[in-house]
């Protein structure tokens, strides 16, 4: 094909002159080769193109058929290598991406929109799956890229940047420990634990219990919570504290985070790919990831000209009224997060 894209080429400038000579020159060959590569191209197509006469060249009737279909050919060669590269370079397709289910929805479309700024042409299939089951998809080929929790141990696949955000304790915000602007691990001893199934990701669980352990903390009971709503709520009715980031509380008002003192406990995420036949666009998913889950506020953005953010007060039974429990809120600078 490269060379009959070359010859056509050859041709249309021979075409457009009709001397060899001044086509050469234009060309920037010798006069030799261009009417060896004439020759070679009338045999290919078995025509006669030029009627090469002792006053100078003329174009046979294939040779003026073939002067039209020429230039649509290499017009569409030309769209053939664009749509070729953008392919390559990750502008077209579809990649098949996973995601863990607590992904906050901000940064997802933040994610999404940046990737279609990015890439027009990409369309990107985002699939919630745990990192257990993004790992296994990878695996299989069903998925080209995933952002997992750390730690992975699969030497056949590549990282992209690592995103480190910190953990806290979640409890009720009538808790006595809710007093408190931090808390040490130890201090939540004799708590029940609400977090994910091991499943969902062995090294991240066992890792996270083990630090627990480390500092003097080991649940006296473990329930599992695959989705932040039912986590929030294990929590709300006292059955155990959660170990998760602040964005979390943000879903659920009478839900307080506070963090550790030192900040032993971290969740490391990134995005990661086959080391084998990656897909074009990978690398480019796991940079916007990276920046994207790196510029997450710690704190939801405020919106000019709207009261907020909230603080979320109690009244609670037994203090001497005989009114069921009020929950209210009072504006920024009003109050504190502490239970009335």
């Amino acid at each position: 094909m490269a060379d009959l894209a070359r010859h056509l080429r050859y041709f249309l400038v021979v075409a457009d002159e009709l001397h060899f000579s001044r086509a050469a020159e234009l060309l920037g060959i010798a006069q030799p080769p261009l009417s060896q590569a004439m020759r070679r191209l009338e045999r290919d197509l078995g025509v006669t193109l030029f009627d090469r006469l002792p006053r100078g060249t003329e174009l046979t009737v294939a040779g003026h058929a073939l002067r039209d279909e020429a230039e649509r050919f290499l017009a569409s060669e030309q769209r053939l290598r664009a749509l070729m590269h953008s392919i390559r370079d990750g502008d077209l397709g579809t990649l098949r991406a996973g995601v863990p289910p607590e992904t906050p929805a901000p940064a997802l479309g933040e994610l999404l929109r940046r990737l279609a700024q990015d890439a027009p042409g990409l369309d990107v299939d985002l699939q919630e799956l745990s990192t257990a089951e993004q790992l296994e998809q990878l695996a299989a080929a069903r998925l080209d890229v995933g952002l997992v929790h750390h730690p992975v141990d699969a030497a056949d696949l590549v990282h992209g940047p690592v995103t480190r955000v910190r953990l806290g304790v979640l409890l009720p915000r009538t808790s006595p420990l809710a007093r408190l602007p931090e808390l040490a691990l130890g201090q939540l001893a004799g708590h029940g634990l609400v977090t994910f199934p091991r499943s969902t990701a062995p090294a991240w669980h066992d890792l996270l219990l083990a630090t627990c352990r480390e500092h003097g903390f080991t649940p006296s009971r473990i329930r599992h919570a695959r989705n932040p709503e039912f986590l929030c709520g294990l929590v709300l009715a006292g059955l155990g504290i959660a170990l998760e980031q602040e964005a979390l509380v943000r879903r659920e008002p009478r839900v307080a985070w506070r963090p550790f003192t030192g900040d032993p406990l971290w969740q490391e995420t990134s995005v990661v790919w086959p080391a084998r036949n990656p897909h074009p666009a990978a690398a480019r998913f796991a940079a916007v990831a990276g920046d994207v889950l790196q510029a997450r506020p710690a704190h939801p953005a405020r919106i000019v000209g709207a009261p907020g953010p909230w603080s979320v007060v109690y009244n609670e039974p037994g203090t001497g009224d005989r009114c069921p429990p009020v929950l209210g809120v009072l504006a920024d600078g009003a109050g504190d997060d502490r239970p009335a």
